[in-house]
């Protein structure tokens, strides 16, 4: 599928003035510009905030050479990871008068300890010749090697800043809408960055999809619904582990954390008093497990099935 067709890349702002962020941060990169160079970055944050945008921005701008290795797939292979950013790093740039070449390991949580350390190695193997910006939703997922040789980088956004950041992005989203033709309900967009904030690239995805039927209205709320969970809870009484494992399987393409929050909420009024405090500690545990786990399908599921084995329902 060509980029220029896939909305998240035809899209993409190619330099940090562009890109949606709060401005202590988006200062933070500019200093780095003004000075012509950047540090070893770990960009730490929640999925679809723009990490990856950034990185590739901040190379664009300076005129460097870089190369991105998705730590979810090469980059759980350590063989792969030593070839390709040795290959990369070890070279001279003939296209560039940058002083470093820089390679982006984008997911960076989802590589091994093993690529981690053999990446740490690399920082300083290769420290004369290229820099590396690490990105990741998860930074305690980062051995301490390698964290404490990166300046980190924190994208998530507070609470003061969110208004205006979720602002920049409606007026972006509308300013894509048009180009694209597509005719769209305003309230409906405010609800849905409100919704999904914030993951940009989920909503712009989404939209895209929808906009297929060339119009976004609130049908797509219903796409987007609220997951129901009055079957799941009646599966979970029922002790039905092949429904429960549909229902996971079906609603993974939301988050796990608002999953479970939702699941949380709904408890109350299906548990006998008794089992509440029991499904609570469940719940917590596997919220947490969360940043660790590798399979977030298998996370879930087991939470749910502890849930069914331990719980007495109403």
């Amino acid at each position: 599928m060509r980029d220029d067709f896939i909305w998240v890349e035809k899209y993409r702002p190619k330099s940090i003035d562009e890109c949606i962020l709060p401005q202590s941060t988006k200062k933070t990169f500019k200093e780095f510009l003004n000075k012509g160079e950047i540090p070893n970055l770990l960009l730490s944050g929640p999925p679809g905030i723009g990490k990856t945008t950034v990185a590739k921005a901040l190379c664009s701008e300076l005129g460097v050479d870089s190369y991105v290795i998705n730590g979810s797939d090469e980059g759980r292979f350590l063989d792969t990871v030593r070839n390709k950013a040795k290959n990369f790093a070890s070279t001279v740039s003939i296209t560039s008068q940058a002083k470093h070449k820089v390679i982006i390991i984008d997911e960076a949580d989802n590589t091994t300890s093993d690529v981690q350390l053999l990446l740490r190695a690399s920082i300083e193997e290769f420290s004369k010749n290229c820099r590396f910006i690490f990105t990741c939703n998860y930074k305690n997922k980062i051995i301490d090697p390698l964290h404490s040789r990166c300046s980190v980088v924190d994208f998530s956004v507070n609470k003061k800043d969110k208004p205006t950041i979720a602002a920049q992005f409606f007026a972006r989203l509308n300013s894509i809408l048009e180009e694209e033709k597509v005719e769209a309900d305003k309230k409906v967009l405010a609800e849905l960055i409100n919704k999904h904030f914030p993951d940009w690239r989920r909503v712009l995805n989404e939209c895209q999809r929808y906009a297929v039927s060339g119009k976004i209205d609130s049908g797509i709320l219903a796409a987007f619904s609220d997951v129901a969970v009055n079957d799941l809870i009646k599966n979970l009484k029922q002790k039905n582990f092949a429904e429960v494992r549909k229902w996971v399987v079906t609603n993974m393409d939301n988050d796990t954390s608002v999953l479970l929050r939702r699941i949380y909420d709904s408890l109350y009024d299906s548990l006998v008093n008794s089992s509440i405090p029991a499904a609570v500690l469940i719940i917590a545990k596997y919220q947490f497990q969360i940043a660790f786990v590798a399979d977030q399908e298998i996370n879930l599921l087991a939470a749910l099935t502890e849930i069914m084995v331990e719980c007495e329902f109403k």
